[in-house]
């Protein structure tokens, strides 16, 4: 599983109606989405701490309304991992490894901050999208509607992150 040694892989036996390959690929899709997820939450905190200008309060409050909301959604896709039968990963080497998202140079002015985190979400959307088809398709509802909720939640920030963009 996402290049994790052996000795991190489960010995437990789970037997919910999910074959164990298909187990193992939902675990490694959940492991996307919880790396993208972890690293938009980061970013998301790291422009809440260091956003300047008109913006200041609208943008700062905003950001720590998102990093907390993206907090939470790791525990819940960590958690939905572990019920699986499967490890989380839990590094940034893990994260830098599967994540699709790149990581700022340096800080950006505050309008780059918002289209950067506009990006960030959409890609959120496309992992889970990619994630929720494998998981359909193996009959694994809990897995589908957690991938529902990170796409409507992080559709709906993007939208809203756009909209001050305009």
């Amino acid at each position: 599983m996402y290049g994790v040694p052996n000795e991190r892989r489960p010995i437990v036996k789970v037997d919910t109606g999910i074959a164990a390959k298909d187990r193992n690929e939902i675990a490694e899709g959940l492991s996307r989405v919880l790396a993208d997820t972890y690293t938009l939450y980061l970013k998301t905190h790291n422009y809440h701490w260091n956003v300047t200008g008109p913006q200041f309060r609208t943008l700062h409050l905003m950001f720590e309304e998102q990093y907390r909301e993206l907090w939470a959604a790791t525990d819940e896709i960590a958690e939905r991992i572990r019920a699986l039968g499967e490890f989380a990963p839990g590094t940034y080497a893990e994260f830098g490894k599967l994540s699709t998202l790149q990581e700022d140079n340096g800080v950006p002015g505050a309008d780059q901050m918002v289209k950067n985190l506009v990006k960030g979400h959409e890609q959120v959307v496309k992992t889970a999208r990619d994630l929720f088809k494998v998981a359909s398709d193996a009959d694994d509802e809990v897995t589908a509607d957690l991938m529902v909720q990170r796409m409507q939640v992080s559709e709906k920030t993007a939208w809203m992150l756009r909209s001050l963009a305009e």
